[in-house]
């Protein structure tokens, strides 16, 4: 499975490189190759507008990892902040966060998501900063348990005793005992962004043409998937192998990184 997972994800990788060094578009309109099946000059057809479904699928999974890591980074970073002076100085200040973490987690992220995405309007931006403002939460709880297991260790309170600020407490002493569980949660966490921009693209709460998206091809195909089922059969499974590779390697990660497992 290890292979597996690193083979699909070398694979995008690679047709994220190829297709921006030959400077790839997927935009180009041929209303003669419209709904076109796979064909020489077009390997896996052409879409409603006669437009490469090739080309389209590779913009479409460039758009998917920038949208997944810049949102991955952001919530990691304002969770673990949640988190951190949450579980380090507990009391009023952990009872007011966690309440409202749990306002938050009150809801389905994914209806929060296409709620304010609906109120902010449509467009990248504007997907980005609604996938954050309801993905911050899972770091801030993981986060939080695990500072408050950490709070009272021996090599805390030394440096308390030495005179040692809060911050550099925080970032020395407790913030490197949670990397591998947070390098864990951050790989699901781009598979779950990557599949809520599909979503909300195929809502079209996301991306907007002429831009590529896998969530807005999938509409698009649906449309036709008894004239042209290759259309919506190549953005499914293209979706699907990329979210099943990035859990797989996020199994891995976690049995690797986890030192009650016996490797």
């Amino acid at each position: 499975m290890k292979t597996f997972a690193i083979s699909i994800l070398l694979f995008w990788l690679l047709a994220i490189a190829i297709g921006m060094v030959i400077g790839l578009q997927g935009d180009a309109i041929d209303l003669n190759a419209i709904l076109a099946s796979p064909n020489s000059q077009q390997w896996l057809g052409a879409d409603d507008l006669g437009r490469d479904i090739l080309a389209r699928v590779i913009r479409g999974v460039e758009v998917s990892f920038m949208v997944a890591i810049i949102v991955t980074i952001i919530t990691m970073t304002f969770g673990v902040f949640i988190g951190l002076v949450a579980g380090f100085y507990g009391g009023k200040i952990d009872a007011i966060l966690m309440k409202i973490t749990d306002i938050f987690l009150a809801f389905p992220g994914i209806l929060l998501a296409i709620a304010f995405a609906a109120v902010l309007g449509a467009g990248l931006g504007n997907l980005i900063l609604a996938l954050c403002i309801t993905g911050w939460v899972s770091y801030a709880r993981l986060t939080r348990g695990q500072t408050l297991s950490l709070r009272n260790r021996q090599h805390v309170i030394a440096a308390e005793s030495l005179g040692a600020s809060v911050p550099r407490i925080l970032i020395r002493h407790i913030l490197p005992l949670l990397g591998s569980i947070l390098i864990v949660e951050a790989t699901y966490s781009l598979a779950s962004v990557m599949i809520a921009e599909a979503s909300l693209s195929f809502l079209g709460l996301g991306i907007q043409a002429p831009q590529a998206s896998w969530g807005a091809m999938l509409r698009d195909g649906v449309r036709y998937m008894l004239v042209a089922p290759h259309y919506v059969l190549v953005v499914g499974l293209s979706l699907m192998s990329l979210i099943l590779a990035i859990n797989l390697g996020g199994d891995y990660l976690r049995d690797k990184m986890d030192v009650r497992t016996e490797h």
